[in-house]
């Protein structure tokens, strides 16, 4: 059976193949299977995962269980303490922390102690030795970080990507992102140059060559990659 063709009834409650209930059980809540074919279920036991037959992946409970990404799911145990566990049910690594993400990218945003965000390779090693305010989730090699200064991007080493910090930033789609300076929002590249001088109160990641933008009379338009306003949503 593949996990694909298992889907979350409407209430969250259990699972439907080719529309009928599967597994013959209620659960308290549900949520959709991920590679390698394992899906989150919540009942009075407490949290856990199945597998496609709507086995049990462990015999441990937890608080709360998230999908599978990278081989890796996220876990808070009853101590709410948050850490991942692999394919087989297994803890990945020794330490705790007080919230993780999904790993991306085999790579991961995690919080600890002292509130400091930082990533995580498969392993839970760090892959930097500084801590920010806040730091996202990798897409194509880069992330979004905070600290003191503001916002930046870092690369999958933890360095710099060009050393400019906004005021708020966007992760980069097809090598561009949005981002945020003293007089709004726009499009920059991955040097971290404008694409144009006109800024927006709300701007959208560029879609096949144009992207949404609000001018701050909540005026909506589109625009080309070079910043001209191709038409007006009315």
């Amino acid at each position: 059976m593949n996990y694909k063709d298992l889907v979350p009834s409407q209430d969250a409650t259990h699972f439907l193949y080719k529309g009928k209930p599967i597994f013959g059980k209620i659960f308290k809540q549900v949520f959709k299977f991920h590679e390698p074919g394992l899906a989150p279920v919540l009942d009075d036991s407490g949290a856990y995962h199945i597998d496609v037959l709507g086995n049990p992946l462990y015999n441990e409970r937890y608080l709360r269980t998230f999908g599978f990404y990278c081989k890796r799911a996220a876990v808070i145990d009853t101590q709410n303490l948050w850490f991942h566990i692999n394919e087989i049910g297994q803890r990945v690594y020794k330490q705790s922390f007080t919230w993780v993400g999904n790993y991306q990218e085999n790579l991961c945003t995690v919080r600890n102690k002292n509130n400091h965000y930082f990533h995580i390779d498969l392993y839970g090693n760090r892959i930097y030795e500084q801590n920010y305010l806040y730091a996202g989730d990798f897409k194509d090699g880069y992330a979004c970080v905070k600290d003191l200064n503001g916002w930046k991007h870092i690369n999958t080493k933890g360095n710099d990507l060009n050393g400019i910090y906004f005021l708020d930033l966007g992760v980069f789609h097809k090598g561009f992102a949005t981002a945020k300076d003293l007089n709004g929002w726009l499009h920059i590249d991955m040097q971290g140059r404008e694409l144009y001088k006109q800024r927006y109160l709300m701007v959208e990641p560029f879609y096949n060559g144009f992207a949404l933008c609000t001018y701050f009379d909540g005026t909506k338009i589109i625009i080309n990659e070079e910043g001209k306003e191709i038409l007006t949503i009315h």
